[in-house]
């Protein structure tokens, strides 16, 4: 299996995003849990999203259904030249005390210095992956020392690690096979100065595979 990397990102990642009409913001699962019982993909250029119910509609079709699993009007609208704006709760228990802010425009990152996201099967532990949608995992451990680095992944991805990633709600919701767990947010905030992968944007793109070796070239 193998993936284009490209200045933006994975090729497909956060190209499309769930508009709230009323409020103009980027939603995500921290806003919208129901989120993350759909899926989406990319099939001969075609954006599918799987519905919970089964059903499957395409990206041309999508503004109707999504707003009537969300219960609000949304619209699905592709990335380009403006940047959403995002909302996080501060007190992610009580979901309340929401902020809000801009990310960069070209793909639905909410933040310009990732563009791809890096974690270690050791920092994972025993929690699930998808509760991250980390982009790359990676044996062994030690993710936190490649912050200020030049890591080579593969023949010619090269990537610029900028920062720890900052875990929010997100990581808390339920999704299909996994139920709302606050302690997995807890436990990052208590042991890990909230942090959980790094974050990178791309120098050089091209292909990785699974089983890429991964090279800190410069520190």
């Amino acid at each position: 299996m193998s993936a284009a990397v490209g200045p933006l990102g994975v090729e497909g990642d956060r190209r499309w995003g769930v508009f709230d009409v009323e409020t103009g913001n980027v939603l995500t699962a921290r806003r919208s849990p129901a989120l993350l019982m759909t899926s989406a993909r990319v099939v001969d250029d075609e954006v599918l999203i799987d519905m919970p119910d089964g059903s499957v509609v395409d990206a041309s079709n999508a503004d109707a259904p999504l707003t009537a699993l969300l219960g609000r009007s949304v619209e699905l609208r592709a990335a380009g030249d403006d940047g959403g704006t995002y909302e996080n709760p501060m007190d992610f228990e009580n979901d309340a005390d929401w902020v809000s802010w801009t990310g960069p425009a070209g793909a639905w990152h909410d933040s310009g210095r990732s563009r791809v996201s890096l974690v270690s099967m050791d920092s994972l532990g025993d929690w699930d992956i998808r509760r991250f949608r980390t982009n790359i995992v990676v044996d062994g451990s030690g993710e936190d020392d490649l912050v200020g680095s030049t890591v080579a992944i593969g023949d010619d991805v090269v990537l610029d690690v900028t920062k720890r990633i900052d875990r929010c709600v997100m990581v808390t919701r339920p999704q299909p096979g996994l139920e709302r767990d606050l302690d997995v947010l807890k436990q990052i905030n208590r042991e890990r100065e909230s942090c959980l992968s790094v974050g990178a944007v791309i120098t050089a793109p091209g292909t990785i595979e699974v089983g890429s070796n991964v090279a800190v070239r410069s520190r």
